[in-house]
């Protein structure tokens, strides 16, 4: 086994992975249902069952890549050689999943079901195998979670990249090609002030645009990084099924994917409807002079800069604490006060108060989920002599997309549940209590219940050292 320190440079390059990740990631989980209802043109229930169907097939497809990545064997090493694969296709199926045809409105479904499906593939084909780096970077413990808070941190830095950039290259693609991007009533021109373009040639120059960034991340992100970490057995000859069968044998395992469930859960609910809130509920008419950012995307600003604050304060928090406890801290705290965001006034001042208080929280969890999972390799390596990195990484990120998933879908059926109407100008009071319910109460349950799931499990900081020291004697015995 190679020991070398992880370098900063190799850390900076493994967060560039995720900064190019995170740009599309953040894209789709909080424009893409408006981008589906208000842009392409269908209904928000349509749009909320695509997303369950087409994420939940490829959570599932995530557990192949998992495997596959397992046994590939390169100059490169295992999982590096999948970014330098499709760090091109990743942006290319990007940009022709934010392009709106000519066809009618089965057409439109049909095409919406395939491009959204095919992004998710390319999406797992990339960002599971780059997850998987994390495990074969470095075996110490503690490096592991300075690595996951590079990356987390890198992945703030791109959504808030995404968030600058995104409006302004499509109202600016808008105007450019002869399209303000409101198409219906004049009426809804008004509204539709307080909101990014509907142009359909500005959504996809500007996700172009965008994803012309995120390949040359990934490339970065490949040329800079190494794998180190050997497997005490080698598994190419092993079974399948028996890797599988160890792996749903894992408590901890189900644990952590139930509770990373949860709170992705809570992140996407949230997120996923701050657009419609903004327009329908604070409605507010302003755009930020020169950067062209409307009041919902400067609350994603404001979030994504307070998310960055609890990453970067996470490794802190929990070498002091721990990761379960400042885990359950985090999740409690962000339920009390989303309960608190559905009571205050509806004033600018407020609403960025919270919104700042509770994605500080919500910086905290990411880092130490995945961090803990990489503690999970090494507890499943332990438990059967087998280094199942990309198996067991590959299951977080299923719980990553399926928490997005449910959350997508549950937002788009509670949309449509509340009589959503994109072609009305003003949302009925009806619509407009059941948007202010999945930004804050909703997300609360989301946090009780990974609160409660993380309760329950068994890693503690001192089992984990126990784990990491006893693997160290068996490799020593190898070499």
């Amino acid at each position: 086994m190679n020991t070398n320190k992880v370098t900063l440079k190799e850390k900076i390059g493994y967060g560039f992975g995720d900064m190019a990740s995170s740009m599309f990631w953040k894209i789709f989980g909080m424009y893409s249902l408006f981008f589906y209802t208000d842009v392409f043109g269908i209904t928000a229930a349509a749009a909320g069952t695509m997303f369950l169907v087409a994420r939940v097939w490829d959570s599932f497809f995530d557990l192949f890549v998992g495997i596959l990545s397992d046994r590939t064997k390169t100059r490169w090493g295992k999982y590096r050689p999948y970014i330098m694969w499709f760090a091109i296709p990743f942006s290319v199926m990007g940009v022709i999943t934010f392009f709106v045809p000519d066809f009618d409105a089965t057409g439109k479904l049909v095409y919406a079901y395939i491009t959204y499906s095919l992004m998710m593939i390319v999406y797992s084909l990339i960002n599971v195998p780059y997850a998987s780096l994390l495990g074969v970077m470095s075996p110490d413990p503690q490096e592991r979670n300075v690595l996951s808070s590079y990356r987390m941190s890198f992945a703030f830095i791109g959504s808030f990249i995404a968030f600058m950039l995104l409006q302004p290259l499509i109202d600016g693609y808008a105007k450019a090609f002869g399209a303000d991007g409101i198409q219906i009533q004049e009426t809804i021109e008004k509204v539709a002030e307080t909101t990014v373009s509907t142009s359909p040639i500005g959504w996809t120059l500007g996700v172009a645009t965008i994803g012309i960034i995120c390949t040359v991340l990934f490339f970065i992100c490949f040329k800079w990084t190494r794998e180190r970490v050997e497997p005490v057995n080698e598994i190419e000859n092993t079974s399948v099924k028996q890797d599988l069968k160890n792996l749903f044998r894992n408590a901890p395992w189900w644990i952590l994917v139930a509770t990373g469930l949860a709170a992705l859960l809570f992140n996407a609910v949230r997120d996923g409807v701050a657009i419609y809130y903004f327009r329908d509920y604070v409605q507010v008419a302003y755009k930020m002079p020169f950067t062209g950012w409307d009041m919902t995307t400067i609350y994603f600003l404001v979030g994504q800069a307070a998310n960055l604050v609890g990453v970067v304060l996470a490794p802190t928090l929990s070498a002091r604490y721990g990761k379960r406890k400042t885990y359950m801290i985090a999740m409690i705290l962000a339920a009390a006060l989303s309960i608190v965001f559905f009571f205050i006034p509806n004033q600018l001042e407020w609403i960025l108060l919270l919104q700042i208080l509770i994605s500080l929280c919500a910086g905290y969890v990411l880092p130490l989920l995945w961090s803990m999972f990489s503690d999970i390799v090494d507890f499943q390596e332990l438990k059967t002599n087998r280094r199942t990195s990309g198996l067991i990484f590959s299951s977080s990120s299923m719980s990553q997309k399926l928490g997005w998933a449910l959350g997508s879908a549950l937002t788009g059926w509670i949309l449509f549940l509340f009589k959503y109407n994109p072609e009305i100008a003003r949302q009925s009071l009806e619509t407009v209590f059941g948007e202010r319910l999945m930004i804050s109460i909703i997300p609360a349950v989301c946090c009780i219940l990974a609160f409660i799931g993380m309760a329950f499990y068994p890693l503690t900081e001192k089992k984990v050292k126990e784990v990491t020291a006893e693997l160290e004697k068996r490799r020593m015995k190898k070499d």
